[in-house]
């Protein structure tokens, strides 16, 4: 493990996503946990995500809006990467994890480099490769998910010092707990609609009867 590592805010990322099984823990040791960048990345990550909608060359693109509505990207995107966030901090908890919620968003954050790069790199051929030469872009695609993926374990895996099989299994509860958290904040929506179209009727109906 490299102690001596001194790097910029700005670098760590790059460098957990070119050191996959060891950055993290260097990371960790290193207290190297930078809210502001990790921020910056889940913006970019949401700013990709749009031009991924918008961009995309015309025969690549699958989903076609006459009106463009941001809402349904910001909650694939943002909203379910602090639910992750929430669902794997309130988890692992129980679980004796170590990490606290700012480190999990961190390198959570971090964790999505390969993914957006691979996006970026997506978009822009697309708008070149002609349809035949498709598998190259469903093989960048790929390439940034599995990537991503395999930091997001290492991190996990460093963040709360668990053993590789239990790291597994806490991320597989983390989704299950994410499923619960989305259950609630869909119920709790409904309940928050209903008391709005409850108290507004009424007021309606107050304000009817006080004109006759």
């Amino acid at each position: 493990m490299r102690f001596d590592l001194d790097l910029p805010k700005w670098k760590w990322p790059f460098y957990v996503a070119r050191h996959p099984f060891e950055g993290f823990e260097d990371v960790r040791w290193k207290k190297a946990y930078h809210s502001k960048v990790a921020l910056l990345i889940i913006l970019v990550f949401f700013i990709v995500n749009v031009c991924a909608r918008l961009m995309t060359g015309f025969i690549y693109q699958t989903v076609f809006d006459k009106i463009f509505n941001v809402v349904p990207i910001f909650s694939s995107s943002i909203l379910i990467f602090f639910i992750w966030v929430v669902g794997n901090w309130s988890l692992c908890t129980l679980f004796d994890g170590e990490g606290k919620m700012n480190e999990i968003m961190c390198v959570s954050a971090y964790a999505l480099v390969p993914y957006i790069i691979s996006q970026i790199i997506y978009i822009l051929a697309s708008n070149v490769l002609t349809r035949q030469e498709g598998t190259i872009l469903v093989l960048i695609n790929y390439i940034g998910l599995v990537w991503s993926g395999v930091l997001l374990i290492s991190a996990m895996k460093a963040v709360h010092q668990y053993t590789m099989p239990k790291t597994i299994l806490a991320m597989i509860f983390s989704v299950v707990a994410m499923v619960i958290i989305v259950l609630v904040l869909i119920l709790l929506v409904s309940l928050f609609q209903q008391v709005v179209m409850f108290v507004y009727s009424i007021i309606t109906e107050l304000m009817y009867r006080f004109s006759l």
